[in-house]
């Protein structure tokens, strides 16, 4: 048995990170899970939420991504998902000048779908809000 995880972030378009890790944490669809060598092959719709890496560098790595899928195989854990921005990239006025838009945005949304899409926009830029520090 492996005695690192080889960890991969993924987006549509590129390769996001690619590290041996000691474990990895991530939000899952029905609950946070975490991985470390060994681990059972699974497959999980993951969640908006942050991942944790330890292991690769000195302190743990945060990301936090929009949602998507864990593939765990083996001691390789492939996380493929739309977005993803590491936390300590992440600029706590802009995000919540970005919310007060999305609100406006909101408050002159029409009902159906309009409104439903910016209620979730609103929902992401608050969730990743709650994850600077």
């Amino acid at each position: 048995m492996a005695d690192k995880v080889a960890f991969e972030l993924v987006s549509p378009d590129r390769l996001l990170m690619s590290v041996q890790a000691d474990a990895v944490a991530m939000p899952g669809m029905e609950g946070d899970f975490g991985v470390m060598p060994g681990h059972a092959p699974l497959i999980s719709a993951l969640r908006a939420g942050v991942i944790e890496v330890e292991g690769a560098t000195d302190s743990p790595e945060r990301i936090y991504i929009d949602g998507g899928f864990a593939e765990i195989a083996g001691d390789r854990l492939v996380v493929l998902a739309e977005e993803a921005v590491v936390v300590a990239d992440m600029d706590r006025a802009d995000l919540e000048q970005r919310i007060q838009d999305a609100n406006a945005e909101l408050a002159a949304a029409e009902e159906g779908e309009q409104r439903r899409l910016a209620e979730g926009k609103v929902a992401v830029l608050q969730e990743m809000l709650g994850v600077v520090r």
